[in-house]
């Protein structure tokens, strides 16, 4: 057995990783491409350590520690992407599945048989309409429309459209019509959404205070008293002094942009 067959046995979601992250390989393949990036890597950071342990005329075991420690992070990183972008796709899924699932009600309310409804929904526009592509495509290899749909469900990394997808699978193997139950659902998620706004409105209100204060009027008045004092104490004011100053602002402003990106719902309106 390969090391890279060894490494997928121990990891045996990684098949269902891979579908959900919308990386179209095989675990081998995927794990021998991120064990040869891990070695590429690997070896341009042992050959620095090399020379600058040469140069402070160290001894050369430290750098056995080095290869070891640097390949087991670089391979955990690249291993890690999967999760990275199963959490990038996930939340482009959510941002665009309720447009998704009223798209669907629609084509449904209109007549439409649900495979029709369906197929429309993979030409539409959005990336939820991947998963709807691939349920088309499971369905032209002969797979049935239910075991389709729980592949689906299975593989989604998008907790609203799982809700979706169970919510017609069950209307299917219940036998009613599928339009009630996905209308209900996509009223729920649309209820989830206008509470994140809400709770968002909250949130950035008492943001924009803290923002005022430590960005605005501090450094403001700040910059105005160590002025005064600093010319009754004839403190001297230099490029580096000035320097540092607008650092520390232009900081302050990145954590304050970084920190609304995170907390803004997502979603579009």
């Amino acid at each position: 057995m390969g090391i890279d067959r060894w490494i997928v046995s121990n990891i045996p979601s990684m098949k269902r990783k891979l579908k959900s992250a919308g990386i179209y390989k095989t675990p081998e393949v995927f794990v021998r491409e991120a064990l040869a990036s891990s070695i590429l890597m690997t070896i341009m950071i042992t050959v620095l350590s090399f020379f600058i342990v040469l140069k402070m005329n160290k001894s050369m075991f430290i750098v056995f520690p080095v290869l070891i420690f640097s390949f087991m992070i670089f391979f955990t990183v690249a291993i890690k992407k999967i999760d990275v972008a199963i959490s990038r796709r996930e939340q482009e899924i959510d941002r665009d599945v309720l447009f998704a699932g009223r798209f669907l009600l629609v084509k449904l309310n209109s007549g439409k048989p649900l495979i029709n409804a369906i197929v429309d929904a993979s030409k539409s526009y959005g990336v939820a309409s991947k998963f709807f592509k691939e349920i088309i495509r499971d369905i032209e290899l002969g797979t049935p429309l239910e075991d389709a749909l729980n592949n689906a469900y299975v593989t989604t990394p998008s907790r609203k459209f799982k809700k979706i997808l169970f919510q017609i699978n069950n209307a299917l193997k219940i036998g009613v019509d599928v339009s009630m139950p996905l209308e209900a659902t996509l009223e729920e998620i649309a209820q989830q959404q206008l509470v994140e706004i809400q709770k968002y409105g909250k949130k950035l209100n008492s943001l924009i205070m803290f923002y005022m204060l430590l960005a605005i009027v501090v450094p403001s008045l700040g910059i105005t008293l160590f002025s005064v004092i600093g010319s009754m104490v004839s403190i001297n004011i230099n490029f580096q002094l000035f320097f540092m100053v607008l650092f520390l602002l232009f900081l302050i402003q990145m954590i304050f942009l970084a920190v609304f990106r995170s907390i803004r719902p997502n979603l579009n309106i």
